[in-house]
């Protein structure tokens, strides 16, 4: 799972009012990565800002992979043209692409990694699927709960952090990244093992 270059996107919608919003975990989770790799983000002609670092360090002290972080710059529905844009200019196939994004099947504070499958109602990942040809790319899932009540999903999703989910978003954002770094360094089943036990 280590070699070539990876596309790492954290799906999200631009400007500073949905910044803080359920939808823009993935986008937060990428903010961290960039942060403990010293890299920082530029706007790319593929309608994204992108970062190039290496994750993590390989058995005797190697660098990590190369990894190009993305934050597409579109809105959350319409993220599959940057996807597919950026995967073809860095000429990185499927199965090196890796979308970090919220997911409502999974409670708060869960983490979860896949390859392939459904999208879940998803809209972001639904756009990828159909711009890149197929649903056969990784995915760090990050669990955002289900909505309260009778509230509905898009106003959910749309709604910044509660307060007490505030206090634990540090260490959601923070297991999220290490869940990107497993997947890439060391592969899906071990981040599965790792990230689907309960402590």
């Amino acid at each position: 799972m280590t070699d070539g270059l990876w596309l790492v996107v954290g799906l999200g919608n631009p400007g500073t009012q949905y910044a803080g919003n359920r939808h823009n975990v993935g986008q937060m989770v990428l903010d961290e990565l960039a942060s403990r790799h010293g890299g920082s983000f530029s706007a790319h002609r593929s309608r994204a800002s992108v970062a190039e670092v290496r994750l993590g360090v390989l058995p005797g002290g190697v660098p990590g992979p190369r990894v190009v972080l993305a934050k597409p710059s579109t809105y959350m529905n319409t993220s599959g043209g940057p996807v597919a844009g950026l995967a073809q200019y860095f000429q990185v196939e499927p199965d090196h692409v890796l979308v970090v994004h919220d997911e409502l099947d999974i409670p708060f504070g869960d983490v979860r990694c896949k390859i392939g499958g459904g999208e879940g109602g998803h809209n972001g990942l639904r756009d990828i699927s159909k711009a890149l040809g197929t649903k056969d790319y990784l995915r760090v899932r990050t669990g955002i709960g289900r909505p309260p009540g009778r509230m509905d999903t898009a106003d959910f999703v749309l709604k910044d952090f509660g307060t007490v989910e505030r206090k634990e978003l540090p260490f959601l954002i923070d297991t999220s990244a290490d869940a990107v770094e497993m997947v890439v360094t060391e592969g899906l089943e071990k981040a599965q093992m790792a990230f689907h036990t309960k402590k």
